[in-house]
């Protein structure tokens, strides 16, 4: 069976989104489709289909559930109150089928556009779960085979994916999410089910705590608020939106301290052909036009252009406002490397004590439940996960230090600064052998995938799963993807022998 480039569907599965698709050309695309992995019911009245609907989920089938602009409008509309709202991949698990069937179903025949009776797109998909199961692989297979009527289908381990897109087979995957930071160490492609591990702290957190950082700025509460606010409420959610604005506009640096040092100046030679392979002539040339203009300003110019950068301010457009923010900004990220410093702010909002850290569902998620324990590190939880690895695996995991998730998109670096909290790890090994780990070696979406260049890591998955579909779905020996030939012959039960992790 030949199965064209042009006709493969990319379809990536996370925690809160679902991103997709059409088509594999010379330069890989970035999404094309992208929504939030959620699902709304009405409570009473008609469902989707037009036929009585109950917010009773064993009843309610896939047809009744709205999705994507169609429950984004319902959810803006008058009758918001009477929208159930269920986030089936949110666990990381599928804890409703007919859900997650929805959403795949919109992509393809709504978003994607394909026809069900004549579907000639072979699907590669990528799944939350951390922890593949059978159960898991085999009902998603048949789905895809028996309601979408796919020509081809193949899963790829999320990890995997995300490590294929920075080019290595053996490194550590550090995946933030919203809630949750999944941590998987990956040997020789190899994903090393005994050291994955999960620590608590996410974007959420970071994003209610600039938010609270935000709060004590009188410039910014001033210009938001003039006549002053008594609605707490309020002045949160105003706030959390300002953080993710900074967030989105690339305003925020992770905390610096121990990065590697800058690289230095150059010396007036630049390698052109450097410049152009990475598509960074617009920004060599802007730079070169402001050390011009610099070298003519008058002493008292460059004095006050030094203390405004020494300020670091930035001055943005905010709903109708113009705002000046200052460092604080930059402390976004210190959640993630010291959850402690949400415990020590004694609100509410935030947790409970203990380091526990309970979100409140601003962002349409429901809340995270707090699990009685402390919240760990990222550094203490991505040093111990290498430690549970066998001893000479080690030194190749340090290798391949990847940093991924929404956020690595806007807010770059994060990957040097754990980095550079990890080096007691190394320091504190214990070993005195060849197997030494002695550095830590932090990697990221080369520059060559020209159309990711401005997106960090924050779409590794996506990246790397086109990679593969790219090499499997060439492949006539078919040995990585099931065939509907094989599906017939086989059954769901044949996606477990085209999955390594599984077996």
């Amino acid at each position: 069976m030949s199965l064209r480039d042009a006709n493969v569907v990319i379809i990536e599965t996370s925690r809160t989104h679902i991103r997709a698709v059409l088509g594999l050309h010379e330069l890989l695309k970035t999404p094309s489709v992208e929504f939030h992995a959620r699902v709304g019911l009405r409570k009473s009245g008609e469902g989707n289909n037009g036929e009585a609907s109950s917010s009773s989920k064993p009843t309610a089938q896939v047809n009744d559930y709205l999705v994507g602009l169609q429950l984004d409008e319902a959810l803006a509309g008058p009758d918001a109150q009477d929208i159930e709202v269920s986030w089936p991949f949110l666990t990381g698990e599928v804890t409703n089928w007919a859900q997650a069937e929805a959403l795949w179903k919109h992509v393809l025949f709504t978003h994607l556009q394909r026809k069900r009776t004549v579907n000639e797109s072979p699907v590669l998909i990528t799944l939350p779960s951390p922890t593949p199961s059978r159960t898991l692989y085999e009902r998603t297979c048949q789905i895809f085979f028996e309601r979408f009527n796919v020509p081809a289908f193949a899963i790829l381990d999320r990890p995997l994916a995300q490590l294929y897109a920075a080019n290595s087979l053996s490194g550590v995957v550090v995946d933030i999410g919203e809630d949750l930071t999944e941590i998987t160490p990956i040997n020789e492609g190899v994903l090393v089910h005994s050291a994955k591990l999960q620590t608590r702290v996410g974007t959420r957190m970071c994003r209610h705590y600039l938010a609270h950082l935000l709060k004590g700025n009188s410039s910014v509460m001033q210009t938001l608020f003039p006549g002053g606010a008594a609605d707490q409420a309020q002045v949160h959610s105003t706030l959390l939106r300002l953080a993710d604005y900074l967030v989105y506009a690339g305003l925020i640096k992770p905390p610096s301290s121990g990065e590697a040092a800058p690289p230095p100046e150059d010396e007036g030679v630049t390698d052109i052909a450097a410049v152009v392979v990475a598509g960074r002539e617009k920004a060599v040339i802007e730079s070169g036009m402001k050390k011009k203009l610099n070298a003519k300003a008058s002493a008292a110019e460059q004095a006050r252009a030094r203390e405004i950068e020494a300020l670091d301010l930035a001055t943005v457009e905010f709903e109708g406002r113009e705002i000046t923010v200052g460092k604080e900004r930059h402390r976004f990220c210190e959640p993630i490397f010291d959850p402690a410093v949400v415990d020590k702010l004694g609100l509410e909002r935030f947790g409970s004590g203990a380091g526990e850290w309970v979100g409140r569902g601003e962002e349409g998620l429901p809340p995270l439940k707090a699990e009685g324990r402390k919240v760990e590190a990222l550094q203490d939880a991505v040093g111990r996960a290498v430690g549970q690895a066998d001893t000479d695996m080690r030194q190749y995991l340090w290798q391949g230090l990847f940093v991924t998730g929404d956020v690595t998109r806007f807010v770059k670096g994060i990957g040097v600064s754990l980095q550079s909290r990890l080096s007691p790890f190394i320091a504190s090994s214990g070993l005195d052998t060849d197997i030494q780990p002695r550095t830590i070696r932090v990697l990221n979406v080369p520059e060559y995938y020209a159309e990711y260049r401005e997106t960090g890591n924050g779409y590794s998955t996506f990246l790397g799963s086109s990679i593969v579909a790219k090499i499997i779905f060439n492949d006539h020996n078919a040995k990585n993807y099931l065939s509907k030939a094989d599906y017939t012959a086989k059954g769901p039960h044949g996606i477990i022998e085209m999955s390594p992790s599984l077996l």
